[in-house]
């Protein structure tokens, strides 16, 4: 079984440092390893899980393509030019509801330049807002009723009689305060922009020019309004048919009545959305797919399709063995596998592929559904080594240099407010389920 870990550790590893999709297809290399080699029977690929991030991923670049996204950006602008002085409060605010709504945290790339502007002008250290609104786009991940994570947990606890509101009820009141806390101590993050000695380097040698950084106006605001619409209510929709299982469509099966599954609901309802999206606004279908969002959205898919299939045939191929060594610990301290969540999650620069590869553990060793809700914040840890995609980009949108990586790597801008955001969302998502077991 050691033997076996490492390998799948291996793959894992080369597969981050590939990027893209190439955490997906080490994980079939990892898969193939445990198969032919090992002699482990493959487990059933994550279809269903698949099938829904496909779904919402179209409908999210449709969306895209008809100019939503950018047409909400445009908002984001006028709030934070509006209010420049409480920039590092509001820039969370603002990414964590984009990727609340679009389910995805690649939504922020298009705020960060602003934030990081709006900041520089107003003679605000860039790295407060900056640091802590990355921290927010990958916090709203866990609470995102459409998110890649979301999804996959849903499909793993649907055995528990777990609603899609009984996880949202507790996610989203814990990752927004723990965020709001992040903020509120990234405001007295390290000197004053004008005491910086990085700024006033890069200001004596003239780097600095008064050009303003705007986003383009919308060519046609009724499309992107109507996709940003069809969008929500789409979302509504979904967590509407999760929380209430009396409203979803139910049919006889052999004499029994059987309630159509959310994954099913999830699918219909964001293919129809997109589908809406493409016909209301006349949208050509090819655009979407020319966004930042489809690309992104299918390279989640791959991830776990490799990932998490291998990782589900490592588990149940040990699962006797691993359950008999650590349920003891575990049962006693259950917080560890909090701590196991969050390095997994280091490891595979996914929440979703997180969930997929390690939820399944935490459900066999008898953790309770409500305790893996509460520390599902935990799988929001790849902040931790400074090389995300959103991380780079604020590091690089940041021109005063104060946005960056420290020498010993880890001493980066993102990861007390990370950290913080993680702890207080975790233990305040600890102190909610009292109230609901």
């Amino acid at each position: 079984m050691i033997l076996q870990l490492l390998f799948v550790l291996m793959a894992i590893i080369i597969g981050a440092r590939l990027g893209g999709i190439g955490l997906g297809v080490m994980g079939g290399v990892g898969l193939a390893i445990l198969t032919f080699v090992f002699g482990l029977q493959p487990t059933n690929p994550p279809i269903d899980v698949m099938l829904m991030i496909a779904a919402v991923i179209s409908a999210a670049s449709c969306m895209q393509a008809a100019g939503g996204l950018d047409y909400m950006v445009k908002l984001a602008e006028r709030l934070l030019r509006r209010n420049p002085s409480h920039v590092t409060l509001l820039s969370p605010i603002v990414t964590y509801l984009f990727t609340f709504v679009a389910g995805t945290g690649h939504v922020a790339y298009s705020v960060l330049p602003v934030i990081a502007e709006v900041a520089t002008e107003t003679k605000i250290r860039p790295e407060r807002p900056l640091a802590i609104a990355v921290i927010a786009s990958q916090q709203a991940i866990t609470a995102s009723p459409i998110s890649a994570a979301t999804v996959a947990l849903l499909g793993l606890l649907s055995g528990f009689d777990i609603s899609l509101f009984d996880i949202l009820k507790i996610t989203i009141p814990s990752t927004i305060i723990g965020v709001l806390v992040g903020a509120l101590l990234s405001m007295r993050a390290g000197k004053e922009l004008v005491d910086d000695p990085e700024y006033q380097k890069r200001v004596s040698e003239g780097l600095f020019d008064h050009k303003r950084v705007e986003i383009e106006e919308v060519k046609n605001k009724r499309q992107a309004l109507v996709s940003v619409l069809v969008f929500m209510l789409a979302t509504v929709c979904i967590v509407f048919f999760g929380s209430f299982d009396s409203m979803r469509p139910s049919f006889l099966v052999n004499g029994a009545r059987v309630i159509l599954d959310m994954s099913s609901i999830i699918e219909i309802v964001m293919l129809s959305a997109a589908a809406l999206i493409l016909l209301l606004t006349n949208t050509n279908g090819i655009k979407a797919t020319q966004g930042s969002v489809f690309p992104a959205g299918m390279q989640a898919v791959i991830a776990i399709f490799g990932i998490a299939w291998m990782g589900d045939t490592f588990l149940q191929g040990n699962m006797g063995q691993l359950t008999s060594s650590i349920e003891g610990i575990v049962r006693e301290m259950p917080w560890l596998f909090g701590i196991a969540l969050f390095v997994m999650s280091i490891l595979l620069y996914s929440q979703a592929a997180t969930v997929r590869a390690l939820m399944p553990l935490g459900i066999a060793l008898g953790i309770s559904p409500l305790m893996l809700i509460a520390m599902f914040p935990a799988v929001n840890g790849y902040f931790f080594i400074p090389n995300y995609p959103t991380v780079v980009a604020a590091i690089n949108f940041d021109r005063t240099g104060t946005t960056k990586i420290g020498r010993y790597v880890l001493n980066h801008s993102f990861m007390i407010p990370g950290l913080v955001s993680t702890s207080v969302a975790i233990g305040l998502g600890l102190l909610f389920i009292q109230f609901y077991s």
